[in-house]
Parts: C-alpha cells; sequence; structure tokens
C-alpha cells in the first residue's frame, strides 16, 4: 500500500516540475510582450518564487514573482518585477528608467 503513495509522490513532484516550466515559459512570453509592447528592450527574466494560495475569489491558485531586465535606452538596464496569477499576467511593476 505504501508504495501507492510512493507513486504518488513522484508524479506530484514531475507535474509541479513540468508545471514550473510552463509558468516559466508563460512569464517570458509576457515579459517578452509587454516590453515589445511598450518599446523597451527585453534582457532578461529569472523566477524569484511560486507559491500556491487561497483567495477567495479565485481558489486554490499559484502566485508567481520574476524579475525582468530591461533597457529603454540601449545601453543601460533596470529591473522589474512581473507577477502572474497562475499562467495569466497580473500585473507588471516598474522602476524609473532612461529612454
Amino acid at each position: 500500500m505504501e508504495n501507492i503513495y510512493y507513486l504518488l509522490v513522484f508524479f506530484l513532484f514531475c507535474w509541479y516540475f513540468a508545471y514550473l516550466r510552463k509558468v516559466s515559459e508563460a512569464g517570458r512570453r509576457h515579459a517578452s510582450n509587454y516590453c515589445k509592447d511598450s518599446g523597451l528592450q527585453f534582457i532578461a527574466l529569472a523566477r524569484k518564487s511560486t507559491r500556491l494560495t487561497f483567495t477567495k475569489k479565485h481558489g486554490l491558485i499559484f502566485k508567481s514573482i520574476f524579475d525582468v531586465e530591461f533597457s529603454g535606452d540601449g545601453e543601460s538596464s533596470s529591473q522589474g518585477e512581473l507577477y502572474l496569477v497562475d499562467l495569466k499576467l497580473d500585473k507588471v511593476v516598474l522602476p524609473a528608467y532612461k529612454i
């Protein structure tokens, strides 16, 4: 009977790994689209955290925070944050940057 629990834990681990890859790909897509729409140069993306939370509005969801590195003038770089709720873009917080 305990073998079933080991298999369940193994499959949950594999699913979580695959889901994190999907979240990272969605984050990269949202960041590059946002930079393209805003006239910024997209440089890099790094996932800070992904947490399982419960909200009254959405229920059980994954919230992810990404660090986005971008350039407004092509010479300097700045870092902002991108927030995802499941695979959807929630908000983007950017500091003041050179144009």
